[in-house]
């Protein structure tokens, strides 16, 4: 084969800094990173690799790439769902800024502008035991909200994310109803569950569950709808319901001695309250 026609070769060789993935669920929400993680290699980062008073990409190679599902908040600043470039503006060892772009084809700073930044969040870095490699993780998650923190070098910052749950799941649950299937009871008795410590939504959450209840009469369904009562203080109607719960249950065994304990107990409680 001569030179001419020799074909070019393709070699898989290690990355300097390689490529690197997170991701987190918060609430309903996807939250994500792609970067690629440079290590210190004995070097002095921030002030110095990274210089104070320039913006630098959160990573090496292309720009580092942060993906939010739907629109929450950052630092308490709304951000709309959508896929952004991350950079970070160090002023100083006790000043940062964040900074998401909308531009995400950018390698490192080339073609950087300015005007399409969506986000400008103040962090303050902390001192934490020294990190060879630059990390994204994610910490603290709780039903809505979480923590993203980079760390390099003896360095952190933490971005706190909050994501609007309620909103979503209410989204949720009316497509989930629009699609269910006609014998399909549970879903909507499930539905009604989530909606029960809603006062706002009470009436809409009985509709719901004489729905489940029209489909199929079950302990489930007629437990949750007693629980719905109960909160609205008609407590003959809640202990009319757990008897009903009881005698069904008893039809279906297995699946009903997980809730055994809180309706029997339930409906002694409510049926005391009723007099």
């Amino acid at each position: 084969m001569t030179s001419g026609t020799r074909a070019s070769a393709q070699v898989k060789l290690p990355q300097a800094s390689p490529e690197s993935f997170v991701k987190q669920t918060i609430g309903l929400t996807d939250v994500s990173v792609h970067y690629h993680a440079p290590g210190v290699k004995g070097r002095k980062v921030f002030g110095g690799l990274v210089p104070f008073g320039k913006l630098w990409r959160a990573g090496a190679n292309d720009a580092t790439l942060i993906t939010f599902t739907d629109e929450l908040f950052l630092n308490h600043e709304r951000v709309p769902a959508g896929t952004y470039s991350f950079f970070i503006l160090p002023e100083s060892d006790s000043v940062w800024n964040v900074v998401l772009n909308r531009d995400t084809t950018l390698w490192g700073l080339e073609g950087y502008d300015e005007l399409k930044d969506v986000a400008y969040l103040r962090v303050t870095p902390k001192k934490v035991p020294f990190h060879e490699t630059l990390q994204f993780s994610f910490s603290e998650i709780g039903t809505n909200t979480g923590y993203l923190n980079l760390t390099w070098e003896n360095t952190q910052i933490s971005l706190r994310i909050e994501t609007e749950i309620e909103r979503k799941a209410l989204a949720n649950i009316e497509d989930a109803l629009s699609k269910a299937a006609p014998d399909d009871w549970y879903i909507w008795a499930q539905c009604a569950d989530y909606m029960i410590s809603r006062k706002e939504l009470h009436q809409r959450a009985l509709e719901i569950i004489n729905k489940s209840i029209a489909i199929k009469e079950t302990f489930f369904n007629n437990w949750v709808k007693a629980k719905l009562y109960a909160l609205n203080r008609e407590y003959g109607v809640a202990a009319d319901l757990t008897a009903k719960a009881i005698k069904l249950g008893q039809q279906e065994p297995e699946s009903y001695q997980t809730y055994a304990r809180d309706i029997e107990n339930a409906h002694s409680a409510w049926k005391k309250r009723k007099m």
